[in-house]
């Protein structure tokens, strides 16, 4: 469908914002970009932006109802433990419910794209049926190359109906303590794009080292390999371009340079790193070294919810407090880094991240109406600071729009992700697992 959207601003992100702009859309990509007296005002959108579509780039989609669990835990292993105990309570059905309600939420908050780590697929199923773009990682854990490998191909098969060019697959080497040397060339091999977490805690960064601390109770983990994630992996020939790497929060000035050598990505995730404790990855030095580097929420059990905004807030904010200057970090750089920067990690920027003709047509119109950023005095910043997905008008991708305020049946989404969440908590924590079950599980941490 051809149209015109039209608003008070238009953020094309890697161009100076436009007043009284507009975008034209033919055939699911953006044909130009300029202001309604020139390009015409076709849908208008008063007391609003256009944005490009914000990019999630580390997500959990099958975690949306997963709030709260093992709130203020007094280590990030026992966190972790508590929620693979939980996981392994539920099944195919439950993992898509949950995943269709997480991936309504980020449409809702002006979300456009998602690099999503899946343990069951559930994501991909999602995107596909709402109208996401994404690229869905599939996790894999343990030692045993051809074991991991066989679990990743019967979670391909599971989702391959609903691969497409919007809704892609990659793999997910969980964590360096999860996921064997072995294993992660294994994944390698398959040519995919790839998705990882490093360096997200100090204990963690601990057990690798020596085995101590809480982690050694935990008894799926590899064994210690005597350095961290990130020299183990560059020693393994590991890292390169299509590696994203989410969190780096215990990353010492080498292992950063370690990073950029081999342009890997890193998806930055503040209010996930804040919520287990686990501190506030040092943004500034990433960047100052060129690393390709986005915006992640992570997933609910480690976050209050998929709101982008205050995950753009967040990032603001603990960026100016790690710096103590208020230009630690502007609201057109986390819009940026929230956009072209995760697109940019993604391997995704030539088709998505700004408003640039030719790319596609994913689109976030951002209302500011009723707020105290009107009337306008810098756009961006009125967008950062006062947007929210309840002042998402509506959300575009390829053209289309996926999400209308207002438009989702949200009871019903609900109502099923909630129903999972009574399953996972109907035991009470701590509670063993029937043996059998717990043979047949797959480790789930993150």
């Amino acid at each position: 469908m051809n149209r015109v959207i039209s608003a008070d601003w238009v953020l094309p992100v890697d161009g100076a914002p436009i007043e009284r702009g507009a975008v034209a859309i033919e055939d699911g990509r953006i044909a130009a970009v300029g202001r309604a007296d020139e390009l015409g005002e076709g849908v208008r959108y008063e007391d609003s932006a256009i944005v490009p579509g914000f990019v999630n780039a580390h997500s959990h989609l099958e975690y949306a109802v997963y709030a709260g669990f093992g709130d203020a835990v007094t280590d990030f292993a026992e966190w972790i433990r508590l929620h693979t105990e939980r996981k392994w309570r539920i099944g195919w059905d439950e993992y898509v419910d949950i995943a269709r309600l997480g991936t309504a939420q980020l449409l809702a908050s002006g979300v456009t794209t998602v690099g999503d780590c899946s343990y069951s697929g559930a994501a991909a199923v999602a995107a596909a049926e709402l109208g996401l773009r994404g690229i869905v990682y599939l996790e894999v854990f343990g030692s045993d190359p051809a074991e991991a490998m066989g679990h990743f191909r019967s979670m391909r098969e599971r989702v391959a109906p609903f691969e497409s060019a919007r809704v892609r697959v990659g793999v997910s080497p969980h964590a360096p303590y999860s996921v064997s040397a072995a294993v992660y060339r294994a994944c390698a091999e398959l040519g995919l794009p790839v998705a990882t977490h490093i360096s997200e805690s100090e204990s963690e960064v601990r057990y690798l080292h020596d085995g101590g601390g809480a982690w050694s109770a935990i008894p799926w983990l590899v064994e210690p390999v005597g350095t961290t994630g990130t020299r183990l992996l560059a020693r393994e020939g590991l890292l390169g371009p299509n590696v994203l790497a989410a969190h780096c929060v215990v990353v010492d000035d080498e292992e950063i340079r370690i990073l950029a050598e081999h342009d890997v990505a890193v998806a930055h995730c503040p209010r996930s790193n804040a919520y287990v404790g686990c501190g506030i990855a040092r943004l500034r030095e990433l960047r100052n070294v060129g690393l390709r580097e986005g915006l992640g929420t992570d997933g609910v059990s480690s976050t209050p919810s998929h709101d982008f905004f205050d995950e753009l807030r967040a990032a603001v904010m603990f960026a100016r407090a790690r710096e103590r200057r208020p230009d630690g970090m502007t609201a057109a750089g986390v819009l940026e880094l929230g956009t072209l920067g995760s697109a940019r990690a993604l391997g995704l920027d030539a088709e998505i991240g700004s408003l640039v003709p030719g790319k596609r047509a994913d689109i976030a119109v951002v209302s500011l109406a009723g707020s105290s950023y009107l009337p306008w005095e810098d756009p961006a910043a009125a967008v950062v600071f006062g947007g929210a997905p309840d002042r998402v008008v509506a959300t575009f991708v390829d053209g289309e729009v996926r999400y209308e305020k207002g438009g989702f049946e949200w009871h019903e989404l609900t109502a099923a992700a909630q129903r999972a969440r009574r399953a996972m908590l109907a035991a009470p924590a701590g509670a063993a697992l029937p043996r059998a079950a717990a043979a047949a599980a797959v480790p789930r941490a993150r």
